[in-house]
């Protein structure tokens, strides 16, 4: 891929990245949020995170399938840092406009609302992924450490899931397409390691 390529189809995943965001700006200046703001926001910014984390965890396996895939590995950092960027929205949204700032009241969500307790869980478990995506830290952790790391995207990633579900009213099916997608991507993880342990035993046969 030369790079006026590469170029062109960075700016594209930026201002898909950025389209939630835009959305939301647009939506507030024109005064079309609905009859409940806070809400709405704190929906879109939720599921941003989730679906933009969600197709970061799919680069890996896409890229697998053939070799000529192996470019999407490019994007798959600033796909999981705009993951980042729309969860911490959303805990923001929470914290002050529905919190108002009140510790004490975060507090009590926290050990009352369970969907509470594990959104959290899945920021915090993003919070040093995002502090560690440099090359920087990456030479400084090393590649191993670095991808043990890393491997905890799967368990935010399965905690924003539940979040969603916690969330939503009873026998609302909303969170089930992406629960399914994110299923099929965990499954392909160890699927494609079998399958190519398999071939590699094939061949020394």
């Amino acid at each position: 891929m030369n790079r006026k390529t590469q170029i062109s189809l960075k700016i594209l995943v930026w201002l898909a990245c950025l389209l939630p965001l835009g959305q939301l700006i647009w939506r507030a200046v024109t005064n079309t949020l609905g009859a409940d703001p806070t809400a709405t926001i704190t929906f879109a910014t939720g599921l941003a995170a989730l679906r933009l984390l969600t197709i970061s965890l799919a680069v890996t396996p896409v890229r697998r399938l053939s070799p000529r895939l192996n470019w999407l590995i490019r994007f798959r950092r600033l796909l999981g840092l705009f993951a980042f960027f729309y969860a911490s929205l959303h805990l923001l949204t929470y914290v002050a406009l529905y919190a108002g700032f009140d510790i004490n009241t975060m507090a009590a969500d926290v050990a009352k609302r369970r969907y509470i307790t594990v959104g959290l869980a899945a920021w915090l478990l993003l919070l040093p992924l995002a502090a560690t995506s440099t090359n920087w830290a990456i030479r400084k952790l090393g590649g191993k450490r670095w991808n043990r790391l890393h491997k905890l995207v799967y368990l935010a990633a399965v905690c924003g899931v539940v979040h969603y579900w916690w969330q939503v009213k009873t026998g609302v099916l909303a969170p089930l397409g992406i629960t399914l997608v994110l299923a099929v991507l965990l499954l392909a993880r160890p699927v494609q390691s079998w399958m190519q342990g398999r071939k590699a035993r094939a061949v020394t046969a």
